[in-house]
């Protein structure tokens, strides 16, 4: 039976039980020396599709001759707490960005400094600056960067910029900045050229969606999250590496390229766990071989011809 000192201790506030969470896991953050080391961005012909993996949610996207990032986070810190593995790009190395998104914003997702170098890199290479798409609600984070045009979506809303044609899929998470401002929306991404699509799901937890984003959607390629899942109450806003498997077969895409995980220490799990039950999971259902886990600065890469 639990002494009256331990049944006390568990009955903290909920905002209480919170910032204790949050101060280890900021000591534990600093406690290793940061791994990995940047490398140049690998750039495929206009024809090509290229999935470059920058760390946790960031992703470098080639596709119908644009390039675009998706939840760049290239920051050593969010506040205080530390990345574990370096950005696997460096913003002075990449090309010029017309398009960024941004799926919810949260900090590990909306990182300022880093959407302002972004701004100041391509206006340095091209003399202007990209444009962003973020859901509804986030404007007033973004709108004072000096981005060159911004569009605030809502779930299953459907816009074409440049040849591409974007739409904004559901999920299971919520968007806020801080603890109270929960207008703002949240989403994930379908981009789509005349010869590939991919699917970033943003941070989200199992749900029946998914079912629904392949039916309408049927992505080619789909970025879906593995880490920050323990303990169990953190999978009402996460996938485990298992739940994200079964959410790639429900997409009906042809391959899956892991993301969150390892970079950030967000959930209480080992940080080489995600990885190791994801490879279990996917060779446990015969797909291991629609596995592509990237490195950071890894580049998936697919021909317009790709059987898919």
């Amino acid at each position: 039976m639990a002494s009256p000192v331990r049944r006390l201790w568990e009955r903290r506030p909920f905002p209480v039980r919170k910032v204790g969470q949050l101060l280890r896991v900021v000591q534990e953050s600093h406690q290793n020396p940061i791994t990995g080391q940047p490398r140049p961005a690998e750039l495929v012909s206009p024809s090509e599709l290229g999935v470059t993996f920058i760390g946790h949610s960031s992703f470098f996207l080639q596709i119908g001759a644009r390039n675009i990032l998706v939840d760049p986070v290239f920051a050593t810190r969010l506040v205080v707490l530390r990345r574990q593995r370096r950005p696997g790009l460096l913003v002075e190395q990449m090309p010029p960005i017309d398009l960024v998104l941004i799926t919810h914003a949260h900090m590990d997702h909306l990182n300022i400094p880093s959407l302002r170098r972004v701004i100041r890199a391509a206006r340095r290479l091209r003399g202007r600056a990209p444009e962003v798409v973020i859901p509804r609600g986030v404007e007033d984070l973004v709108s004072h960067l000096g981005f060159r045009r911004h569009h605030s979506m809502k779930w299953w809303q459907q816009i074409d910029l440049g040849g591409l044609r974007i739409t904004m899929t559901p999920c299971r998470h919520w968007g806020a900045r801080m603890f109270n401002d929960t207008h703002r929306g949240y989403g994930g991404y379908v981009i789509a050229s005349p010869q590939h699509s991919v699917y970033h799901s943003g941070d989200t937890a199992y749900f029946d969606g998914f079912t629904e984003i392949g039916q309408r959607l049927a992505p080619h390629v789909a970025l879906l999250p593995i880490g920050a899942y323990f303990p169990d109450a953190y999978r009402t806003v996460h996938t485990s590496p298992e739940e994200a498997v079964q959410a790639f077969v429900e997409t009906r895409a042809r391959w899956m390229v892991p993301m969150h995980y390892g970079t950030f220490p967000l959930g209480r799990e080992p940080m080489e766990e995600p990885i190791q039950r994801l490879h279990a999971e996917a060779h446990r259902l015969g797909i291991a071989d629609q596995l592509h886990v990237l490195e950071e600065g890894g580049t998936l890469r697919l021909p317009p011809s790709s059987p898919y």
